[in-house]
């Protein structure tokens, strides 16, 4: 969804099902914010054509993208792999916004792909979390499911933490299983809040609470900053294991009884 002048932009097609754009010339401000909360691919080109149409009428354009599209292709492995972050960056660079600011980026590489990043870190959100439950029996527990989460937020919010190390197939992607390292004597009968960046079906956050569960971790609590719809085809909802799943509304548009969006 792109939102300009807060209001949606309504992207139609013509009968041969390219776009159709209709934007008049702007009445506000010559400094115009175009939020963009990503629904699909097809949004980068009607992106691109407004942006063209604002900077004809002498228009300064920011971003606002919480999610950056394609954010986990940030590295290759293979050489059929296609780096589509790197030229996704490319594509937004090429727009020349004044500043684009994002959520929460997967990794340092989306950071430094991107001109003029302007970076929202997501502790609001996970100090409301933790204010909730912290005084709870058994006290708080920070997790982080990998060494990437546990550098990226463990100073954000000083308080004790335990890490995973994940042991994947890399041909297929699968985890095949979850060590628990740090602070691992004090999670028995402890509250544990998993905070990570991106979740999918959840794999990674299904095996996490299953380690936790069997060193004694009492209620299981998760934020992740973006979560994607798929997180209804896995276990994380299911499995009894995870007391709630919180995150924003930067790309979840599905509801469950388990899970909590968070206004962004």
């Amino acid at each position: 969804m792109l939102i300009l002048d807060g209001r949606a932009v309504q992207l139609n097609k013509y009968p041969d099902g390219t776009l159709l754009l209709k934007q008049g010339i702007p009445t506000f401000s010559r400094n115009v914010t175009i939020s963009w909360k990503y629904e699909n691919d097809g949004e980068l080109f009607a992106l691109l054509c407004l942006v063209r149409q604002l900077q004809g009428f002498n228009c300064k354009v920011s971003l606002y993208m919480p999610y950056i599209p394609n954010a986990r292709m940030d590295r290759v492995k293979n050489v059929d792999d296609v780096y589509t972050l790197k030229y996704f960056a490319e594509a937004i660079n090429s727009m020349g916004f004044d500043s684009v600011t994002v959520l929460d980026p997967h990794s340092h590489v989306s950071e430094a792909l991107i001109e003029r990043i302007r970076i929202i870190h997501p502790d609001q959100y996970v100090c409301k979390i933790i204010e909730q439950i912290k005084f709870r029996e058994g006290g708080l527990l920070m997790f982080y499911p990998d060494e990437g989460a546990m550098k990226r937020y463990s100073d954000m919010f000083k308080m004790p933490y335990a890490f995973g190390v994940k042991t994947r197939d890399w041909s297929s992607g699968k985890i095949l299983g979850l060590e628990i390292m740090g602070d691992k004597e004090r999670i028995n009968g402890s509250n544990i809040l998993i905070v990570d960046d991106i979740c999918s079906k959840g794999g990674t956050f299904y095996h996490a609470a299953k380690a936790l569960k069997d060193c004694g971790a009492k209620d299981i609590y998760l934020f992740v900053t973006h979560c994607e719809n798929t997180i209804l085809e896995g276990e994380v909802l299911t499995s009894g294991l995870i007391e709630r799943v919180y995150t924003t509304d930067s790309i979840c548009t599905v509801m469950h009884d388990k899970l909590e969006v968070m206004k962004f």
